[in-house]
């Protein structure tokens, strides 16, 4: 492999406004003060209304799922689970333990599929230079990519990538790499071009892969995006039951992780030995998770899933603290709503009030949520932290074998390389863990075919539905009235948690302090801001203008 080369630093000081940045939970909009080639200050702008708790008042509350996984499109499974859990909270009765194991193995597949395609389609094109693959040699690439997993490649294999890629090029386009790429050279990108050749020609079959995860999830979901399996109360996915059925997700599961065995986690580990300078920036101090897959009999006890609940306060990893949901409040100091307290989610309201785009004191759509009034980073490297800190049976050892191959000490998990190996950390273990929970689903339908409970919705009733999406900690909040309708839902989605502007004590969301003392190499096409928002997985989208503070001038460029 290529000797680990640190892109030049900057003199630049001045603003830096990268907008918009598109996300699943809205658009965003990044405004960075660089001081000396690094950022001094920075505020994370949403600037997209959304106004799901409004429509949602008056409902039946069964029909909450339905609008709520509109939210986003493409976890949109976890929006329902969360609604649903919501409800069965506030019903406060069991389910089937069928229907516990075919949630567990769906959402098991989203985290598979969605780590996928951010690593692929999202966040790896920060690093790896498209263009620049046309350099590489594909025999020695071949070489580098057999030594590094089993995956059968040859060099005549990435000769056939190069061909395409230069058709695109030829072209005057990028193909599929237009929308993703940096025209021309960059001094942050450092990666040989045998390794830009591996990870273009790993990014095209990601692309063919992630598509087996997504139908996996509609063996049993009816569709995806937008699943309808789940109600409260259970699923209802008779099919399910079927050995056809569990056939087809299983086989689609083992291609699946193959994969990630066999590409992605070996691309993680290749890409990131390089890049080992991402790992002094991008960081945040406090940490939280809820916890995921629960036990058959547990979807209300936090304490019942196979990876627990925790709260990481100030970077301490061996003393993980309990998570308290009456501790969480959402504040609008610095959002454009009405009103200036931190409100608990059920007592919470979304009264929206804008006043200006550039506005220093109100600048986001997001609310500012807390935890006992301190900004949280949720996602896979706050679940992996905890799980590392609990001293998970699956978590520590792969933790502990990612270190050993970087080469790097556990105080190098708190960058944007550590929220990059953590996602790949918790994708490796899911997939792993998958396997287990297919099996156990199958002994338990032998004598048990029941998967749904008949349960009406409570009156003048409260219930919280918890979720470790794979973008982090997602929490749904319901209150029914007197005729069992919705009187109040509040969503607190990862990106609020992680992204969120300054709440009433001026306290920087996790994003926010992340991009604080990130080096910008160049501010006109300023990839490091890129690669520590994407380490977040905000699922970028659009067109991205930078507009020079000193010049006025918009350097325009597209970004997945």
């Amino acid at each position: 492999m290529s000797q680990v080369i640190k892109a030049p630093q900057s003199t630049y000081s001045g603003p830096v406004v990268v907008d918009p940045l598109t996300r699943i939970e809205g658009h965003l909009r990044v405004e960075a003060e660089v001081e000396n080639g690094k950022i001094k200050e920075a505020r994370c702008v949403g600037t997209l209304f959304r106004g799901l708790e409004i429509i949602l008042k008056g409902r039946d509350p069964f029909d909450a799922p339905h609008f709520t996984q509109r939210t986003c499109g493409v976890c949109t499974y976890t929006h329902a689970l969360a609604s649903t859990r919501a409800l069965e909270d506030a019903i406060n009765k069991p389910i089937p333990a069928n229907a516990t194991f075919i949630r567990n193995l769906v959402l098991g597949m989203l985290f598979l599929h969605d780590h996928l395609v951010h690593f692929y389609a999202l966040h790896a094109l920060d690093f790896v230079d498209v263009v620049n693959a046309l350099q590489g040699d594909p025999v020695k690439a071949a070489k580098i990519a057999t030594s590094i997993s089993n995956r059968k490649v040859t060099a005549d294999d990435y000769r056939a990538v190069q061909a395409k890629l230069k058709a695109f090029v030829d072209s005057g386009q990028l193909g599929p790499f237009t929308n993703a790429y940096f025209l021309g050279s960059h001094p942050a990108y450092t990666l040989s071009p045998e390794l830009n050749l591996i990870g273009t020609a790993d990014y095209l079959a990601a692309l063919r892969v992630q598509v087996k995860a997504a139908r996996a999830m509609a063996v049993f979901g009816a569709k995806n995006p937008h699943t309808q399996f789940t109600v409260g109360g259970g699923v209802t996915c008779y099919d399910a039951l079927t050995p056809e059925r569990i056939k087809e997700f299983t086989d689609l599961y083992k291609e699946t992780r193959a994969f990630i065995e066999d590409y992605y986690i070996p691309d993680l580990l290749a890409i990131g030995s390089q890049y080992k300078e991402c790992a002094t920036y991008g960081g945040t101090r406090n940490f939280m998770a809820f916890g995921e897959f629960p036990d058959p009999g547990g979807e209300r006890d936090l304490q019942k899933r196979w990876l627990k609940p925790g709260i990481i306060l100030d970077r301490k990893i061996g003393k993980v603290r309990g998570m308290d949901p009456d501790k969480i409040a959402e504040g609008v100091r610095h959002s454009w709503y009405e009103g200036d307290k931190a409100l608990h989610p059920y007592e919470g309201e979304t009264v929206p009030h804008f006043t200006s785009m550039g506005d220093k004191d109100k600048y986001s759509w997001l609310k500012a949520p807390r935890y006992d009034g301190i900004a949280m980073e949720t996602g896979p490297l706050a679940q992996v932290l905890v799980a590392y800190g609990q001293e998970h049976r699956a978590i520590k050892p792969l933790v502990d074998k990612v270190l050993s191959t970087l080469q790097i000490g556990p105080e190098a998990l708190f960058s944007t390389l550590g929220r990059t190996a953590a996602r790949g950390i918790e994708t490796l273990a899911i997939a792993q863990q998958i396997e287990t929970w297919i099996k156990q689903y199958e002994n338990n339908i032998i004598n048990d075919k029941q998967i749904v409970e008949n349960y009406e919705a409570p009156k003048n009733a409260r219930g919280v539905g918890f979720v470790n999406a794979p973008r982090g900690g997602l929490s749904h909040w319901l209150v029914t009235d007197d005729e069992a309708r919705i009187a109040n839902f509040q969503l607190v989605v990862p990106t609020t948690w992680n992204l969120s502007p300054r709440d009433a004590k001026d306290i920087p969301s996790a994003g926010e302090e992340a991009l604080v003392g990130t080096p910008v190499a160049d501010p006109a096409r300023p990839v490091e801001i890129l690669r520590v928002i994407h380490s977040f997985d905000p699922c970028i989208a659009c067109a991205v203008h930078v507009i020079d503070g000193q010049t006025n001038q918009v350097h325009k460029f597209k970004v997945l």
